[in-house]
């Protein structure tokens, strides 16, 4: 007997690479957010060599730090996206589509802001040749790009509140609802920071909810049994 599509607890049956890059793109994409939780933890307290704090614009070493994790993050997360949605039975197939669909948006956007920092903005900071380039600095609170980084990270915060919908049972399921639900629910804090900029306190909890979706998320594909497909 088949169980219903929204029975507690129920997922699709996966194929083993499905299993694979579900479980590797989650174990990378903890990495990487770890990875770049610690180096924004040396950004504000001065290791940078900025000036500390969330509204100091970082120095070129800093942009290194934070950006390489944060540009490879984004990859991995919409890999992540797209094994939840083979994961997901036929009657929520809807909303693990949507969260492909808004990770596709949080990884373009994101990853356009990074490269172009990384390979265009640090190199000329430098060599002290801005001039030109004012429009794309990476300043806190006050400028372009980084008014498209917390779009795209708004983006991420709405992917996961649609990816939570497709975990309906206990155990590993309602850790990783509670902690994608909750990754979803900073989205408030994250898109106004430019309006208000203590938000950006709040918002720094994704330093928890994100690497803890994705950590349960790599047990949870883990765990899950694969099937191959007989010919």
């Amino acid at each position: 007997m088949m169980a219903r599509d929204d029975a507690p607890g129920t997922v699709a049956q996966i194929s083993p690479s499905t299993k694979a890059v579900g479980f590797w793109s989650a174990v990378l994409a903890t990495v990487f957010s770890i990875t770049y939780d610690v180096g924004q933890l040396a950004e504000w307290l001065g290791l940078l060599g900025s000036r500390g704090g969330p509204e100091s614009a970082s120095t070129p070493a800093g942009l290194v730090v934070l950006l390489t994790p944060s540009l490879l993050l984004g990859s991995s997360f919409l890999l992540l996206t797209v094994a939840i949605h083979q994961l997901a039975t036929p009657g929520r197939k809807i909303w693990s589509h949507a969260a492909v669909a808004f990770a596709t948006a949080y990884t373009v956007l994101i990853s356009i802001n990074y490269f172009v920092q990384l390979t265009l903005v640090a190199p000329r900071i430098v060599h002290g040749r801005v001039q030109g380039i004012e429009a794309f600095l990476f300043v806190p609170f006050d400028s372009f790009l980084y008014a498209v980084d917390i779009l795209g990270y708004s983006f991420m915060s709405v992917a996961t509140l649609f990816a939570a919908r497709i975990f309906t049972g206990g155990g590993l399921h309602r850790t990783a609802r509670w902690f994608l639900t909750a990754n979803g629910l900073l989205l408030p804090f994250i898109a106004l920071q430019m309006y208000f900029h203590p938000l950006i306190w709040v918002a720094s909890l994704w330093a928890v909810t994100f690497p803890g979706s994705t950590w349960t998320l790599a047990v949870l594909f883990r765990r899950t049994t694969a099937v191959t497909a007989s010919g």
